[in-house]
């Protein structure tokens, strides 16, 4: 039963995307705005078919970014990013190039001022720091996975210098994220399982820290985070 509904819940995911992405395409390449608010529309449509279909809540916790900042996030599943998109007022992420050829999300991703970078190239953090610049004079919350990609939870990854690199380039602080999303929707699973799949905003890390520092306290501050968010929902 629960692969059914969670089968069900796939097909409806789409196929609202695939609606909103067509009628919003216009709209979003005339404003910003309008492309931030079919998005956020799209995250909250898709929360009420994760709770209504599958029986996934999805819960907020800490103090939500607001201005311009750094948001360094635990990344485990496609569900983090919705969530993160959700939420936060004016996010862009920090992703992989191939994203930007991606069916209506690559297309609604280059329109809030995503920043497409390849990991694998000579020079990707010269493309990393130049992409985001160039996306400076709009600000908002510059959301980037600092392990790289995603992580099956509970699983260990090394933290990647592309955080600390915005740290120090942009003089910006940094809030950490932690979740347990994977739990609940797995990376490699067609599987959607009940429970409380939460966001949680840790506190700010001010400017000021050199880049070993920083990347010590990020993964201490998050990975403690995201544990305990596991063992909270029975994993």
């Amino acid at each position: 039963m629960l692969l059914i509904r969670s089968l069900i819940f796939s097909i409806a995911m789409y196929v609202v995307m695939l609606v909103m992405g067509i009628i919003g395409a216009i709209p979003a390449v005339l404003s910003r705005d309008t492309a931030y608010w079919f998005m956020s529309r799209y995250c909250y449509i898709v929360f009420w078919l994760l709770k209504w279909i599958v029986g996934v809540k999805v819960e907020v916790r800490g103090e939500i970014p607001q201005g311009e900042c750094i948001v360094a996030a635990k990344h485990q599943s496609f569900l983090d990013i919705i969530m993160l998109m959700g939420t936060l007022p004016r996010p862009k992420f920090v992703m992989k190039s191939s994203v930007k050829w991606t069916p209506i999300v690559g297309f609604y991703a280059m329109q809030i001022g995503c920043a497409p970078v390849n990991r694998t190239a000579k020079g990707a953090m010269g493309e990393l720091l130049d992409n985001v610049a160039e996306e400076r004079d709009d600000p908002g919350q510059i959301v980037i996975y600092p392990q790289g990609t995603r992580v099956v939870p509970g699983a260990v990854a090394r933290y990647k210098r592309g955080a600390a690199a915005l740290y120090k380039n942009f003089g910006l602080p940094c809030v950490p994220a932690a979740t347990n999303a994977g739990v609940f929707w797995g990376r490699n699973s067609i599987l959607r399982r009940p429970g409380v799949a939460v966001i949680e905003f840790l506190p700010v890390i001010p400017q000021g820290l050199g880049t070993e520092e920083f990347l010590a306290r990020l993964e201490g501050e998050i990975e403690p985070a995201s544990t305990a968010l596991l063992i909270d929902s029975g994993a």
